[in-house]
């Protein structure tokens, strides 16, 4: 061998070493601390950004959008349209496509009435019927919809999690997941998550004794990470059971940014449109004058018992409206009875919380509907839809918003994201377009000292 020779073998080498170092290792197991519930719902009652992330380890929907437009495929092993008035998804067996479409038309159905329903109103019959045939389902336009992909996309639309190898995780005893090693988009480096589920204080304890690598839910704002705020809180009223000034009442008593700043957990924004900050970037609007006083009133607020920010939030406003002559009674409640409640009209005031999506269409139809302005969609979405310049479409949509919100009963307040906390030695940590980080992305640095490469 000639010292040339020699030379090129030894820098082959030496690049190959350094590539192989700079790869990401399989294996490892990741210890995850979070202040959620035990377990979560069903894909559309778990709807805070955690709850979302922690569904998203046992079950996704059929995709996954990123921040930068493109759409991954995730439940679905693909996504097509065959026409441009149809969506065709393949899945990865018969079982799989039954279930995704029993899960779809559930939120359409009178018992499960579901705000997340407008994500498939462009679909014809409005997804109350969606057919399969063996692994592949198939959906047909109404009207000219180019963002239903990314609407598929969101978390509220995936398949149950007690449907069998539907993430990229499964439950092997309570707080230990294990990767799916067949998972379509390929498995997750971890081999394994260990989660404890704790309460804010128990967070600040696990992270300072180093008893954890990952924490989901964090509210600190120095040493923390976190996606977009998608996480949009409404306070709903029924128009026919309140006088025709309540809003300018409540416009006029609630300062946003007192209200975000000193009552809800960061990472948060006041929200001053019907859609999010990220979505909407118009500056506030001024606030009203309060309404001439009238006859005291007593009224019922209805909120998210498992939701502390909403305790607090509620309190506040029933501080900020007895101002303004009105006596609120608070009653805190599951949110699935919420949503009930919700679905039938039967409240006064209900603070109501959606993970919108981020796409401003698909946002605006899941905020009308959850208005009860139901009728507004067949009028809006398909102008919408009819512009096929993605701006175009964007720019419509912020405009209709700014116009259609004197008319729809709800008055936002802000918006909120997922802080995330992560040990030195995990990385590859992403967001999604929703503002959700990518847990099965992750994986764990090598320690000094250990074989560097791994499988690639």
């Amino acid at each position: 061998m000639t010292v040339r020779s020699a030379l090129a073998c030894v820098l082959f080498l030496s690049s190959a070493s350094a590539l192989a170092a700079g790869r990401p290792r399989y294996g490892g197991e990741l210890r995850v601390a979070h202040d959620g519930p035990p377990e979560v719902g069903e894909p559309a009652l778990a709807d805070t950004p955690l709850e979302a992330t922690l569904l998203g380890l046992l079950s996704r929907p059929v995709c996954r959008a990123m921040p930068d437009g493109t759409i991954l495929p995730a439940l679905a092993r693909e996504l097509s349209r065959p026409t441009p008035q149809s969506v065709r998804l393949t899945l990865a067996n018969a079982a799989t496509a039954g279930a995704l479409a029993r899960a779809w038309m559930r939120l359409a159905s009178a018992e499960n009435a579901s705000p997340y329903r407008a994500l498939l109103y462009p679909v014809r019959g409005e997804a109350r019927q969606v057919s399969t045939q063996g692994a592949t389902v198939e959906l047909t336009l109404s009207f000219p919809w180019p963002d239903l992909e990314r609407a598929l996309c969101h978390p509220a639309l995936a398949a149950p999690a007690s449907s069998p190898g539907q993430g990229p995780f499964s439950a092997v005893g309570r707080g230990t997941l294990e990767a799916q090693l067949a998972w379509p988009q390929g498995r997750p480096y971890l081999d394994r998550l260990l989660l404890t589920g704790t309460d804010e204080r128990g967070l600040a304890r696990l992270w300072s004794s180093r008893q954890v690598q990952l924490e989901l839910g964090v509210s600190s704002e120095t040493d923390t990470t976190a996606g977009t705020p998608y996480y949009a809180t409404f306070l709903a009223f029924a128009p026919r059971k309140l006088p025709a000034d309540f809003r300018q009442a409540v416009e006029s008593a609630i300062d946003r940014e007192d209200l975000t700043r000193l009552f809800v957990h960061a990472p948060a924004q006041p929200m001053p449109h019907l859609l999010p900050p990220a979505l909407m970037p118009q500056g506030p609007r001024p606030r009203p004058a309060p309404p001439a006083p009238s006859t005291p009133r007593t009224v019922t607020l209805l909120y998210d018992a498992s939701l502390d920010d909403q305790r607090a939030v509620a309190e506040r406003i029933q501080v900020k409206l007895h101002e303004r002559g009105y006596t609120v009674a608070l009653e805190p409640m599951p949110r699935s009875a919420l949503r009930a409640r919700w679905a039938k009209g039967d409240f006064e005031l209900m603070l109501h919380a959606l993970l919108l999506p981020p796409v401003p269409g698909p946002a605006l139809a899941v905020v009308l509907d959850a208005a009860g302005r139901r009728d507004l969609l067949g009028v809006e979405l398909p102008a919408i839809g009819a512009l096929a310049d993605a701006g175009a479409r964007d720019t419509r949509v912020r405009e209709r918003a700014l116009a259609l919100a004197p008319s729809v009963p709800l008055v936002p307040l802000y918006a909120q994201g997922l802080g995330v906390r992560l040990a030195p030695e995990v990385g590859g940590l992403r967001f999604d377009a929703q503002g959700l980080p990518w847990v099965d992305g992750l994986h764990l640095a090598p320690q000094e000292g250990t074989a560097t490469g791994g499988r690639p």
